[in-house]
């Protein structure tokens, strides 16, 4: 049983950066592909951004492509999603979550996680 907990979201203007973490427990990390989504109000929960155990492979949203960066440091069970560039579209609560799965098309997909962690609010401004 994997436990998460996410961190780091807030109120910020449009233009500025945030770094989102996400401590894991529980569970042996380290084994462990990492994801990112998102839900805003009235939407469906929305894929951001994956990363691969290990580390060798991350994956992304069109609409964050080139501003978020999804990384991990194994060693302190935390995942991290770094957001530059933010734009007020990009307001939500952003969720971690876990799968032992490692396939590309299956780690877009919400329902290959078995772990989630409870949200923390992201806001930008215009």
């Amino acid at each position: 049983q994997v436990q998460l907990l996410e961190s780091g979201g807030g109120l910020v203007q449009a233009g500025g950066s945030l770094r989102l973490s996400c401590a894991a427990s529980g569970g042996t990390f380290s084994s462990y592909s990492m994801g990112w989504f998102r839900q805003a109000p009235g939407k469906e929960r929305e894929f951001v951004a994956a990363i691969t155990w290990g580390g060798g492979s991350t994956y992304y949203a069109d609409s964050v492509k080139g501003r978020f960066t999804i990384s991990r440091e194994d060693d302190k069970n935390t995942l991290y999603l770094q957001m530059n560039s933010l734009k007020p579209e990009d307001t939500a609560v952003y969720y971690c979550a876990a799968t032992l799965l490692v396939v590309y098309r299956a780690l877009l997909r919400a329902n290959s996680y078995n772990y989630w962690g409870q949200g923390t609010q992201v806001t930008v401004s215009p």
